[in-house]
């Protein structure tokens, strides 16, 4: 395959994990009517930590496993950033909206970036420092609209939303440190695992309203784990491998445009004007965040796994 060919594909494949993890509200909004929010993720996960068991263990290649104390880090990063981000998640777009979702989720490399500033004293230049406060005003309208026109639910949904993002920013940082010297599947596998079994055991608290789902929210849970939480990783890892890491994350701002639109596709939501502002502030303010000088976009090397693991 020539380099041309090679950069289309890699291309082609990051612009499909957005599509895929962008249409994971709209579609979880879709399976909270007939399942409760922390059955979902149990479901979701324990499927996707399946899934990647089998893939691992039919990898023609053995990889070293991680010792004890770091299989123990790497259990914690998975059930902060697939445990608890995805009970915030899940509850916020319970009360909230599948569009709220996805444009409040444009934030959240922003918060990364801010948390990894505080960690590691990383400089941040002067656009991306506008870019986050950018993004923040941004945010704030959408959370605000939330409150006017849906009440104080919506409002409440809006900031659990918000909270995931601090949340995932805390993955990524933990991730940085339990990741190293792990493959990004070995590493996902073992943070899906120890996330799948937080989920089961929170989602004992809905144990009272268990049901058997019905058709359509089988198949949509089944296109949470394959999708959104195989395949979405797999394709992403494809594509990063291929390209630089800052192309990579200019391609992931599709993700708040696909998920409005999944959202008004699928659920049939509408998009007003105070809404639609907020997020072209959002999507404008990342676009300044991920900003970077010619020569270090040159060296960009390819991120941690831990980043690219459990999106969504």
């Amino acid at each position: 395959m020539d380099e041309g060919k090679a950069k289309g594909w890699a291309i082609c494949a990051v612009v499909a994990a957005a599509l895929f993890w962008s249409s994971s509200y709209a579609v979880t909004k879709q399976v909270l009517a007939d399942v409760g929010p922390l059955s979902i993720g149990a479901i979701r996960f324990t499927l996707a930590a399946a899934l990647l068991g089998i893939m691992v263990r039919m990898r023609r290649k053995p990889v070293a496993r991680p010792d004890a104390r770091q299989r123990r880090m790497i259990h914690l990063s998975g059930l902060l950033g697939i445990t608890v981000y995805f009970v915030l998640e899940n509850v916020g777009v319970q009360l909230s909206t599948a569009s709220d979702a996805s444009l409040i989720v444009a934030t959240y490399p922003l918060m990364t970036m801010l948390l990894e500033l505080v960690a590691f004293r990383t400089r941040m230049p002067l656009l991306r420092v506008g870019g986050v406060l950018l993004a923040t005003v941004g945010a704030f309208l959408v959370v605000r609209n939330g409150a006017e026109v849906g009440g104080s639910e919506r409002w409440f949904g809006d900031v659990l939303l918000l909270l995931g993002g601090l949340v995932w920013a805390g993955y990524n940082v933990l991730g940085k440190y339990a990741g190293r010297g792990q493959d990004a599947m070995t590493l996902t596998y073992y943070q899906t695992v120890a996330g799948a079994a937080g989920f089961l055991l929170a989602s004992l608290l809905e144990a009272g309203d268990w049901q058997v789902p019905n058709g359509t929210a089988s198949a949509l849970l089944a296109y949470l784990a394959v999708a959104c939480s195989v395949g979405g990783f797999l394709l992403y890892n494809y594509g990063l491998r291929r390209m630089t890491s800052s192309v990579a994350v200019n391609i992931l701002n599709l993700v708040p445009v696909f998920g409005v639109l999944g959202a008004v596709v699928i659920n049939g939501e509408t998009v007003r004007l105070g809404q639609a502002l907020g997020g072209a502030i959002i999507i404008a303010g990342v676009a300044l965040g991920v900003i970077e000088r010619r020569t270090a976009v040159e060296g960009a090397a390819v991120p941690e796994p831990a980043v690219v693991g459990a999106r969504t």
